[in-house]
């Protein structure tokens, strides 16, 4: 099994316009709402690739109780391969919006910050996320996305701590001052984008930020760097991997997805250039799909065999 946490979970709602021109009315062409946060997305993905998950963090208020009803309602919760463990809050789960600009491919996201969680709402995920950790079965977690108000700024750090001690394989997928203090805790991979890395180390090359960042800490760095592919160091060596074309279409979820590839490839216990070559490959397939959380399969199948990857200086 493998967990995800969603301290941030939202309800995604994607709005498809012809163009997208402020100032201006705007007639939707379509709409997409679904369960969303990183861990979510995540998690569907690892379920659709075949590996049991289970989902924790928060979830609470109307948008909490219909995110929660859209997740039970999915195709790998409905076939076993995900379980909700997400834990009442007072607050009102966040909705995010994204409006996809036909016309450019672009995508606009408007977020918001999430419920504000209570000392005594956090001390019960504690209990959930160590009860979790302590059923035996778990391969990896992923610790995913940004932290709702109330929750400590070293959250992330105490919950690599608590996945370590147990022996658990830990990925880190946030940022800012979360992701400084998380990596302080030495967590086997953290998935930054360059804007991430930078943001981290204070360097602009993917490649000395990288190695900065497993100074700092982290066993291994996978960084996505959008069209120019991801790159991997790790203790064992480095790597870059690019898909063959850059494909057209909405790139929410894509890091979530090449999150989901790393970790199969954990499960799996692939090499590290196998794990990259299938994080892009499921990147690519994600920004085809019409939803964060979701990848277009027959694309997924036709661009891994013809993802390239390269050594890179470790």
């Amino acid at each position: 099994m493998i967990i995800t946490v969603t301290l941030n979970a939202a309800l995604d709602l994607t709005y498809r316009v012809a163009a997208l021109r402020p100032h201006t009315t705007h007639r939707v062409l379509d709409t997409v709402e679904r369960p969303g946060g990183k861990g979510l997305n995540v998690a569907r993905v690892l379920a659709a690739l075949g590996h049991p998950c289970t989902v924790t963090g928060f979830a609470g208020g109307a948008p909490g109780a219909e995110l929660r009803q859209r997740l039970a309602a999915t195709p790998e919760a409905a076939g076993g391969l995900l379980t909700d463990a997400l834990r009442p809050v007072g607050g009102a789960t966040r909705r995010t919006v994204g409006v996809v600009d036909v016309s450019t491919g672009d995508t606009t996201m408007f977020n918001e910050p999430g419920p504000t969680v209570t000392a005594a709402e956090w001390a019960d995920f504690l209990d959930t996320y160590r009860g979790l950790l302590e059923a035996g079965d778990v391969t990896a977690v992923a610790l995913c996305g940004s932290l709702p108000p109330g929750v400590p700024v070293g959250a992330y750090a105490d919950l690599v701590r608590e996945a370590r001690a147990t022996g658990v394989f830990v990925l880190l997928d946030t940022h800012g001052e979360p992701l400084r203090r998380g990596v302080a805790a030495r967590p086997d991979l953290i998935k930054p984008n360059a804007e991430e890395l930078a943001g981290l180390t204070g360097y602009s090359e993917p490649g000395r930020a990288a190695r900065d960042a497993r100074r700092r800490g982290a066993r291994a760095v996978a960084a996505s760097l959008g069209a120019e592919g991801m790159l991997l160091i790790s203790e064992e060596g480095g790597w870059r991997a690019v898909a063959p074309e850059r494909l057209a279409g909405n790139p929410t979820g894509a890091g979530d997805s090449a999150v989901a590839g790393l970790l199969s490839g954990v499960a799996e216990k692939l090499s590290w250039p196998e794990r990259l070559a299938r994080a892009v490959a499921l990147s690519a397939a994600t920004v085809a799909a019409p939803a964060a959380g979701e990848f277009a399969p027959a694309t997924y199948t036709s661009t891994l065999p013809r993802v390239t990857v390269t050594p890179a200086p470790a």
